[in-house]
């Protein structure tokens, strides 16, 4: 049977560690509270589950089964993207390895396992060495610009009807019959509030609207 206080001293590193990369890391970048209850709720009802089933002797393979199910699920109704489906590992990840251990009274490991994990995401976060670069799908609406001579025209349009700081332009499929073409963006994007969690931008008018 486990221990009432270390069960609950696990569970109090393990929620401290989980606001600390949510709170602390990841929303600070993206400030998307879509998926913040997500994460955190997922931590603690993992967390418990994995303790309970490794006082009850079971196997580890029981635990990460059922971190499978709830990676695979992972809320279908909605895309998630790549970093937040990254996160969602890292958060269902998290309180399995905690709960283990905790049963093993493991505690220097767990807390310097836990710190490992917290200094290499401000790290990644915080691009330390590091440069990314953000996309977006774009439905343009002046083809006579994706000419390569007229590159640098169509490069400036798109940057003062976007707003974003584009770097540089892959041009996709043309139609001709609507005159449109699909192309990507490639940007750093600004860390603003109002720029996050679209996947797809689509142009025409003189004006661009953000779908999810």
């Amino acid at each position: 049977m486990v221990n009432f206080i270390d069960l609950f001293s696990g569970f109090a590193i393990n929620l401290l560690i989980a606001v600390l990369i949510v709170r602390g890391i990841y929303y600070p970048i993206k400030q998307d509270k879509n998926y913040v209850f997500t994460y955190i709720a997922f931590n603690t009802i993992i967390y418990f589950v994995m303790a309970f089933l490794s006082s009850a002797e079971l196997s580890v393979g029981v635990g990460f089964g059922l971190f499978a199910i709830f990676s695979v699920l992972r809320y279908r109704t909605s895309t998630m993207s790549t970093r937040e489906m990254t996160y969602l590992f890292i958060v269902i990840a998290l309180p399995v390895m905690n709960s283990i251990l905790m049963h093993d009274n493991a505690w220097p490991l767990l807390l310097a396992v836990n710190g490992a994990i917290v200094t290499v995401l401000f790290v990644l976060e915080h691009e330390w060495g590091f440069h990314y670069e953000n996309a977006k799908s774009i439905r343009y609406d002046r083809v006579e610009l994706i000419a390569p001579e007229s590159y640098p025209v169509m490069l400036a349009d798109l940057r003062q009807r976007t707003g974003l700081p584009i770097n540089r332009i892959e041009v996709g499929s043309i139609n001709f019959l609507n005159d449109t073409a699909d192309i990507t963006v490639y940007y750093d994007e600004p860390q603003t509030a109002g720029l996050v969690s679209r996947e797809q931008t689509s142009v025409a008018d003189g004006h661009f609207a953000f779908s999810q």
